[in-house]
């Protein structure tokens, strides 16, 4: 069941210009505080990751609670450093020539995907610590199990480019390396976490000790409903007392889980063989985790196609003949006008949208506590324009 808050439930709708993402701050609070007390209890550290969660307007109750971020580029390491005001950590699957003088100026964490990445750029961060930057290292490694079901998600996947295999290891070029960091979960619960880290510990656990830090990566859904809090806690406290070292968790989808909606209208009824809606939104465009992933999104009071007594087909607005949300049924007909809550849509969504057709992307709102809505950013022909030419 997906959660909401009271205050949403008295938003009155009927004014709000769509499309647009809504984040709740009362089920942002929720996270954080179980999030705050994963750190507080097994003092491990907790990062934002921003590929799955980059709504930077919201940063400034996240920075209160979670250590800082971590960046896979130099504009997401961009936005840790000037909205996160944190630690900020970056992984790239390669560095470019071009770029690393700019991410050594942001970083105080760097992680590479490769040893021949750290012999490259090596000298350029001894000349960067040598000057006065604090600036620590990593090595991603690859444990070569696989948990996850979707291919395209699949950190560690035959001849995944993602990550130090043990036959690739080398030890003789840890010299200057504060850190490992692994990253094998995509929204997963703890029983995957606990099952996979005991092959990781088989493989790469002689060099553990020798570490400033261990990043668990990313993927785990710790503000799920069902997530085994307490035994996460136990698990990394354990780990920090075996290993002496210290541990980062670096989730994004766990930070916006359920946190807000998109809200669409309906723009015109028409008939093909069934009943089919034509909504001011797009799956491919402003839903397109939802063709990735793949997953049917929830629509508030909708449900299976044929179970309640009006099922439409719901289509979006962009000429991509598959740009097809899905089928759903109401308990009554729908009306030119009417607005659909497409649920947990806060993140990996965002971040993905694009701008085909010319299609504006959907505002961003938040509504805070005390039931206050707030639209914080809309889109245009400007967002369109110069990002095309």
């Amino acid at each position: 069941m997906l959660r909401t808050s009271i205050i949403y439930m008295s938003l009155d709708l009927s004014n709000i210009e769509t499309p647009v993402y809504i984040l709740e701050e009362a089920l942002l609070k929720r996270n954080l505080q179980i999030l705050d007390r994963v750190q507080k209890e097994s003092g491990a550290k907790i990062l934002l990751a921003l590929k799955g969660f980059a709504f930077w307007s919201s940063f400034r109750r996240i920075r209160k609670v979670l250590k800082g971020a971590t960046a896979s580029s130099l504009n997401e390491l961009k936005l840790a450093h000037d909205e996160m005001r944190g630690e900020c950590h970056i992984y790239s699957v390669a560095y470019s020539e071009k770029e690393f003088s700019e991410i050594l100026r942001y970083a105080d964490h760097v992680i590479f995907n490769s040893f021949s990445q750290w012999r490259r750029f090596k000298p350029r961060v001894e000349r960067a610590r040598k000057s006065g930057k604090k600036i620590e290292c990593g090595i991603r490694i690859n444990p070569e199990q696989s948990e996850v079901k979707t291919p395209l998600y699949d950190p560690c996947g035959k001849h995944s480019r993602l990550g130090v295999t043990l036959s690739e290891f080398r030890e003789d070029d840890l010299e200057g390396i504060s850190g490992l960091h692994f990253h094998i979960h995509c929204e997963n619960s703890f029983d995957v976490l606990e099952r996979n880290l005991k092959n990781v510990e088989e493989r790469f656990g002689q060099y553990f000790s020798r570490m400033k830090w261990i990043n668990f990566g990313g993927g785990h859904l710790v503000t799920g409903r069902n997530y085994h809090v307490d035994a996460l806690i136990s698990l990394i406290k354990d780990f920090r007392s075996r290993y002496k070292t210290n541990v980062y968790l670096e989730p994004g989808s766990a930070v916006g889980w359920q946190t807000g909606t998109l809200v669409a209208s309906v723009l015109d009824l028409i008939h093909n063989e069934m009943d089919i809606a034509i909504l001011d939104t797009s799956v491919s465009a402003h839903m397109p985790d939802c063709l990735e992933m793949p997953y049917r999104p929830e629509i508030r009071g909708a449900d299976l196609p044929g179970k309640s007594p009006y099922t439409y087909r719901l289509g979006g607005i962009t000429c991509l003949a598959g740009d097809v949300i899905g089928d759903y049924s109401f308990s009554k007909p729908l009306q030119i006008g009417d607005k659909l809550i497409f649920e947990d849509m806060i993140h990996y969504t965002i971040v993905k949208n694009t701008t085909f057709n010319g299609v504006s992307l959907p505002s961003l709102a938040i509504l805070s506590e005390k039931g206050i809505y707030n639209v914080v950013r809309r889109f245009g022909y400007h967002d369109y324009k110069f990002r095309n030419g």
